[in-house]
């Protein structure tokens, strides 16, 4: 990993397009959601990509056809079907924008199968130099039906871990749930994500503004960067299932955490811990997100699973605070053992000088 502190651009983040995924599990209401999305007037200006399996409404609103799987919806709108890979639609995409071939666009949404795992599509964006090069992930926004929520994260570890990548989740059909079941679903989802808020949305009812703004936009600190990183500043203890179901293995396994350092890193330092944590523990390391006192500057960081996000150093830090301030949504992992991997890349650093 090349230190951040020596970047050549003053904002690494500017000028790439925000891209947000949305995921969730079968019958979530990612269709309903998305059709009613591409209506708003502040969509115009968006590229929705969703999957060929998808069946999302939206023939009796196309104008034209740009090519076999891109089309160009009334309202402006620009809608791509992913027919091969991720990788190819999001590429052609960005040909046929910068070729004149469709209208422009300035953000991108990307809507997952609801059997996916989340995880292989930003280890998509981030390994992928070109795609890297031109987007930047906005967030990652998890439906979750307030009916069959609950047995689907129980039965099926792909709902589990659609909800701890989530920036944001979004509590579906509530209206059809009874109060006390909506309750305990949200409980069991901040068991497994504190660092994520929940809202409540029916009949695919949402702003598009709830859905974007969620990731780091800039190098330049912002009321964005302190909501992005959000738990990272507050430090949430380690919260439990409160409700007093018990919760099956793999969810007991899931669970958020947050660690200080009071001594500031060195970039040797910090190296040394990501790549001792993506080595020893890499799969079961789902999420980070936080900002890093390294050699008295702020350096915001984040991973999912072993990919981790180039480091983005801050223009100033937040506060008086400059303490390093991280926060893990882990498989499995005990606290205690993140915090030794990262005193002892610390300790290895000392040696070193």
């Amino acid at each position: 990993m090349n230190s951040p502190l020596n970047a050549g651009s003053p904002d690494p983040m500017a000028g790439r397009f925000p891209l947000t995924l949305v995921t969730g599990f079968l019958g979530s209401g990612k269709t309903t959601m998305l059709a009613r999305l591409l209506t708003h007037p502040s969509m115009q200006n968006a590229a929705v990509v969703i999957n060929e399996i998808g069946e999302i409404g939206i023939d009796h609103d196309l104008v034209s056809f740009s090519s076999e799987n891109v089309s160009v919806l009334a309202n402006g709108c620009i809608c791509c079907t992913v027919r091969t890979d991720l990788q190819e639609t999001l590429r052609e995409l960005f040909g046929q924008r910068r070729a004149g071939a469709i209208p422009d666009f300035d953000r991108v949404i990307v809507e997952t199968t609801g059997l996916a795992d989340p995880a292989p599509v930003v280890q998509t964006l981030l390994s992928d130099t070109m795609l890297s090069a031109h987007f930047r992930l906005d967030g990652i926004v998890t439906l979750v039906d307030a009916v069959n929520g609950r047995q689907q994260l129980e039965e099926f570890a792909q709902a589990v871990k659609q909800v701890a990548l989530a920036d944001r989740i979004l509590l579906t059909k509530t209206d059809l749930a009874t109060a006390g079941d909506t309750a305990s679903l949200e409980q069991t989802l901040r068991a497994i994500n504190a660092s994520a808020g929940v809202l409540h949305v029916q009949h695919g009812q949402v702003e598009p503004g709830q859905l974007t703004g969620l990731g780091l936009a800039s190098a330049r600190l912002s009321p964005q960067t302190l909501s992005f990183l959000g738990a990272a500043l507050d430090a949430p203890g380690d919260p439990d299932d409160a409700d007093g179901k018990p919760l099956r293995p793999h969810l007991q396994d899931i669970r958020t955490m947050s660690l200080r350092f009071d001594e500031p890193f060195t970039w040797p330092a910090v190296t040394s811990a990501m790549e001792m944590l993506s080595a020893l523990r890499g799969p079961d390391l789902l999420r980070m997100k936080g900002i890093l006192n390294v050699e008295g500057n702020p350096v915001v960081v984040q991973c999912v699973q072993h990919i981790f996000h180039p480091a983005v150093p801050l223009d100033r830090w937040p506060d008086e605070n400059r303490q390093s301030r991280l926060v893990f949504i882990t498989r499995a992992i005990e606290p205690a053992a993140l915090e030794a991997v990262f005193k002892a890349a610390q300790a290895l650093a000392r040696n070193a000088r």
